[in-house]
This record gives C-alpha cells, sequence and structure tokens, in this order.
C-alpha cells in the first residue's frame, strides 16, 4: 500500500478552506441582501425571462426615442437605412436599470420602433454586438453584465444570441468551448469568423482581467480558443478593436485595467499601446487561418492623449474613426477626477497611424458677400452669377485647403517618432485624403473651464457635442452617427441621451438629432452611509470574523436533530427527501436576525445550509 502524498492533502486542506470562505461570503452577501429587500442575482434575472416568456407574439410599434441607457450597443442596419438598438443599463445615483430592448431607427423617417419578439436575451449591458447580412440581415451578440438595482451583485453572461432581422426571430446558439463569462470584451467580424478578446469579470469580491483570444466559425457554429503566439497584449477591457474589411486582421488598441495593490486598495491603468492580431505565414486563400500571432506595433503621427472610454467604427477604406475618451487623475487615495474629450482622430489602419481631425465649419454668409466684393464688375447680373457660383467657389477653395502634402503623409520612421514626441508640444497640421472622404487634420485642442477637452482649431460655427465616454460610433452611407454616452460633473455621473450625425464627405460640423438638455440629465444622490458601506462589503475584517463565526454551520443546527442521510445518498435527493427540515432552520435563522424574506429565498438558503452540512460530514 502505498503512502499517502503529504503535499496532496495540503493542498486538499486548502481548497477545503477556500471552498468554505467562499460559502461563508456568499451567505453573509444574501443576508446583506435580505437587509437590502433584494433577491439574490439570478432570481433577478429569472424574474425577467419568466416575464418575457408570456410573450408570445411579435409586436412592432413606433415610439419615442429610447430612455437614458450606458453601454448599449448600437449597429447598421445591414441592409435598410436603419440603425439598431440593444440592451444597456442606466444609473441614477441610487438605483440601477437593466434593459433588453430592441430598438431600430429609420434614418430618412427619423423615427424609433420598438421591436419586440418572444425569448429574447435577459437585460444585459457591456456586451458586443455585430451585424451580417447573410440570412436576411443578423444582429450576434455575445457576453455581457447585469447588475442588481443596489449594484451589490453582478452576474456575467457568456452567451452567444442571434437576432434574425428578416423573420424577427431571437435564437440562442447553444455550441460548446465558448469563452467564459464576462462583459467590457470586444467583438468584430472578421470575414467567416466572429472573434471575441479580453474583458473582464467581477463578483465584488474579487476580479480578473482577460487577454484570451476565441474565433467563432459562423458556418460551422463552432467555437475554438486560440492558442496565439508573440507579442500577447496584457490582459484589459474596453478597449477598441476594429477589423479592416474583408480581412484576416484584428487591431487593438488601448483599454483599460486594475489590479490589488493592498486590502481594498486598486491601481488602474490606462493603456496606449497597439497590436496587431493576424494570421501567422503566408495566408493566400479564404480558408480559416489555422495559427495566428500577435505582433506589437508602434503607431506613427499625433496620437490621442491616454484615455479610456474612446470609441471606434470602422470606414469602407481601411480606416477607424473615434471619438472622446476619458482620463482619470489619480491624486492618491483621494476620489479620481475625469478629464473628458470630445475630439476626433482618424486612425490609418494600414500604416498605423494617427491623425487628429478637425471639422470646417460651415461658410457663412459674411464670406460669402467678401468675395462679392472682389468682383471687378458689380450690378444685379454679377450678383446672380454670384450665386450660382457659390458652391463651385467653395469647393474650390475646399479643394485647395484639402489638396494633399505627400510629405506629410509618406513620413520617415524617423520624423514619424519626432512627431510623436511633439505630439502635446506643438500643434502639427496635416491633409489627408483616405479615398472616400478628405479631412483636414490638426492636433490642436484646448481645456475648458470644467476640465473637458475640445477641439480649439474648429470654426466658431463648427458645433461639436459635449465631451464623453463611452458613446455608439455608427457609420451609414458615409455618415457617421453617435449616440449617448456618460459624462461626469464632480462625484455625479450622467447618463447621456442626445443623438448626432456627421457626413463624413463634408466634414462640417455635427448635425444635432436629439439635443441635449442639460436641465432633464438625471441624478439622485444615494444617501449611503457607513452602514451602507458595510452592507455592501466594507465591514472590517474583525466583523467579518465575527459575522462568519456566527453564522458556521454547525452553530445554526446546535440543538438540532437532523435527518439522517442515507449511504450513497446524492445531496440533492437528500435535500429534496428532508426539505421540511432545511427550510424550517432557514425560517429561524432569517426571523432570529429580524428579516423578513420570500419562500423562494427560505428554501434556497436552506439548500445551502444542507448542502454545506453534507460537505462538512463528508
Amino acid at each position: 500500500m502505498g503512502k499517502k502524498n503529504k503535499n496532496d492533502k495540503k493542498g486538499k486542506g486548502k481548497e477545503k478552506t477556500a471552498l468554505k470562505t467562499e460559502k461563508k461570503a456568499e451567505r453573509k452577501a444574501k443576508k446583506e441582501l435580505a437587509k437590502k429587500g433584494e433577491d439574490d442575482i439570478e432570481s433577478l434575472i429569472a424574474e425577467f425571462q419568466a416575464k418575457d416568456r408570456q410573450n408570445t407574439q411579435v409586436t412592432v410599434e413606433k415610439c419615442n426615442p429610447p430612455t437614458e441607457r450606458s453601454n448599449m450597443t448600437l449597429n447598421a442596419h445591414p441592409d435598410k437605412e436603419e440603425l439598431i438598438m440593444f440592451g444597456g443599463e442606466f444609473y441614477t445615483g441610487s438605483k440601477m436599470f437593466m434593459y433588453n430592448d430592441l430598438y431600430f431607427y429609420n434614418i430618412k423617417k427619423n423615427e424609433w420602433s420598438k421591436v419586440t419578439a418572444p425569448n429574447p436575451p435577459p437585460p444585459r449591458s457591456s456586451h458586443q454586438a455585430v451585424t451580417l447580412k447573410q440570412g436576411g440581415g443578423q444582429l450576434w451578440i455575445f457576453g455581457g453584465e447585469f447588475a442588481s438595482p443596489t449594484q451589490s451583485q453582478f452576474y456575467h453572461y457568456k452567451e452567444l444570441w442571434l437576432y434574425h432581422i428578416k423573420h424577427r426571430q431571437w435564437e440562442k446558439i447553444s455550441a460548446a468551448g465558448a469563452p467564459s463569462s464576462r462583459s467590457g470584451h470586444r467583438m468584430v467580424h472578421c470575414k467567416k469568423l466572429l472573434i471575441v478578446f479580453g474583458g473582464f469579470h467581477d463578483n465584488i469580491r474579487d476580479y480578473k482581467y482577460f487577454n484570451d483570444v476565441h474565433i467563432f466559425n459562423m458556418e460551422t457554429y463552432t467555437w475554438t480558443k486560440l492558442d496565439v503566439g508573440g507579442s500577447v497584449p496584457s490582459p484589459r477591457s474596453g478597449c477598441i478593436m476594429v477589423s479592416p474589411p474583408d480581412q484576416y486582421r484584428v487591431v487593438v488598441y488601448g483599454g483599460y485595467s486594475k489590479e490589488k495593490v493592498k486590502r481594498d486598495v486598486d491601481k488602474g491603468t490606462v493603456h496606449s499601446d497597439m497590436y496587431v492580431l493576424m494570421p501567422e505565414g503566408r495566408h493566400k486563400d479564404d480558408s480559416v487561418p489555422e495559427k495566428w500571432k500577435w505582433q506589437a506595433v508602434r503607431p506613427s503621427g499625433d496620437r490621442p492623449s491616454p484615455r479610456s472610454g474612446m470609441t471606434a467604427v470602422v470606414t469602407h477604406d481601411n480606416r477607424a474613426v473615434c471619438f472622446g475618451g476619458v482620463f482619470d487623475n489619480e491624486d492618491g487615495d483621494e476620489e479620481l477626477e475625469g478629464q473628458f474629450y470630445n475630439d476626433m482622430y482618424l486612425l490609418d489602419l494600414e500604416r498605423h497611424r494617427w491623425f487628429p481631425i478637425s471639422l470646417r465649419g460651415r461658410k457663412g454668409v459674411t464670406e460669402k458677400k467678401k468675395r462679392r466684393r472682389k468682383k471687378e464688375e458689380g450690378g444685379e447680373e454679377g450678383e446672380e452669377m454670384e450665386e450660382e457660383d457659390d458652391g463651385k467657389e467653395e469647393m474650390e477653395e475646399d479643394m485647395k485647403t484639402l489638396d494633399i502634402n505627400s510629405q506629410d503623409v509618406e513620413m520617415t520612421e524617423e520624423s514619424a517618432e519626432s512627431a510623436n514626441n511633439t505630439n502635446n508640444e506643438e500643434a502639427t497640421d496635416n491633409t489627408y485624403d483616405d479615398g472616400i472622404f478628405k479631412v483636414s487634420v490638426s492636433a490642436n485642442s484646448a481645456e475648458t473651464t470644467d476640465g473637458d477637452v475640445v477641439d480649439r482649431d474648429a470654426s466658431v460655427s463648427a458645433f461639436v457635442p459635449k465631451p464623453r465616454m463611452g458613446a455608439q460610433l455608427v457609420i451609414k452611407s458615409s455618415v457617421l452617427y453617435l449616440y449617448g454616452g456618460m459624462w461626469e460633473n464632480g462625484d455625479k455621473q450622467y447618463t447621456l441621451k442626445d443623438f448626432y450625425s456627421l457626413d463624413l464627405d463634408k466634414m462640417d460640423e455635427w448635425n444635432t438629432i436629439l439635443q441635449l438638455d442639460e436641465k432633464d440629465m438625471m441624478w439622485e444622490d444615494s444617501g449611503s452611509s457607513d452602514e451602507e458601506m458595510e452592507a455592501a462589503g466594507g465591514a472590517d475584517e474583525e466583523e467579518e470574523e465575527d459575522e462568519d463565526s456566527e453564522d458556521d454551520i454547525e452553530t445554526l443546527l446546535e440543538g438540532c436533530d437532523v435527518p439522517a442521510r442515507l449511504e450513497e445518498e446524492e445531496v440533492t435527493v437528500y435535500f429534496e427527501r428532508t426539505k421540511a427540515f432545511w427550510v424550517e432552520q432557514s425560517k429561524k435563522y432569517f426571523e432570529s436576525e429580524n428579516m423578513s424574506v420570500s419562500n423562494r429565498t427560505l428554501q434556497k438558503f436552506g439548500r445551502e445550509m444542507c448542502q454545506e452540512y453534507c460537505d462538512k460530514m463528508s
């Protein structure tokens, strides 16, 4: 008979201790939730799903614009002149609301419609979505999170959903090997693939950031986790991730992550590095690459200042338009102070070069009058000719302004590095032609009195939306659309619901579709006290240990005649056979704590007591 390995025994002891600690933490959390009158997170989601199951008909109704929300998705309809919005969240300052609404925006009619179809995904935010033309139009959704009303609980999804646009049907895709549950990840469409990268998982007590890569083959309906070599990006969420059209190639820039430096102290990192995910070796045919690699890239041009929450969308010709973001200034243990942006950048996805964008502004009547004075011959005939030639002259002037400077675009590595080093020290102006639209670009920006950064080279008449993070960007028919986002003022966090468009052919100024009325921006002070902070997990370690010892299963069952468990009887079978006893003990426990809970909570806590008792006795 072989000797037992002491190290294995110690390892199992550590695992058992960790499991016991985790269960105590869960029981304590449920106790605090009961005080707040809030069910556990899975029960809340189940309630939403039960309500959605009652709907068996497809309904389409015209409606007002969506209510305030952030971290939703906004995609271009693959065929029609429409935009598609799904999900999102809205935090009032005291309560969190979660959504699984599906909206369609008709661009030509400027109308919103709400589509309700049976068996939709549960409410979520910080998910990802892409639209495809195939099959009459498809909306693919992966991951995301659900937060309880008090934000004391979070649930992360790992489901892949497909909405058949033409048939108005939801389908949950069941495929093995999906990425672990997460939110804040990124997903792009590459030919036959959906590619998922990064994200995070947070359960209040602990968190984890990811840098893994998963692909979903839309022909075989299979998931594969890639074993990617090369220079691998560090774990992160909320990065910019874009894929050039019809290429097996993905560009990743920036993002955010945090790590624990000591108890109850986290250090956040705003990333500003760039990587390219590409097939390893030569890949000529249209088949799915088997091997992939990461390649670190040193971008040139006038880069954005470090920030998170900047969003991007790909143009038709291998460029990406980026907007906004925020940089949190950390002052020791003091609260973060966010500096928000509303500047725009163009990223060349082939050359990996940044171009800050300045809008031209619309030419006013005064400029036309000045040109009239320059006419050698006056009179009514000259004025009429001037009116006819206004558009032509303006176009000629714009073309002179927008003539591309080959020396600027074809920068050597040495000059590019020099430009990068002087990015924030001196302004540089360039002009760029991407084959679809021409833009004049400038690095100049200015800081407003409230700390937000805006473009100072733009004409006075060139309106720009308010600085923000997490704005939704989408392009349809050479028009860029921007919806919502978030903005902070002191300790207040506002969710925006304004809506704008920008003609990428003209690049003059933003057109307002839904105006921002700051009077309507909502924020309610939560009035949280030290007691509420402790209820959310902020109690001292000594207090936690006291509660843990009081809630030990032996203490809870002291003096009770626990029903005997049959030999080799499964825990679930044992619980069902003795349910009345465990529910009674659960009821006594909550009564001793002067708490009133639902029957469902009583049964769930009783089941957990039974499970812990069986674990302890085994």
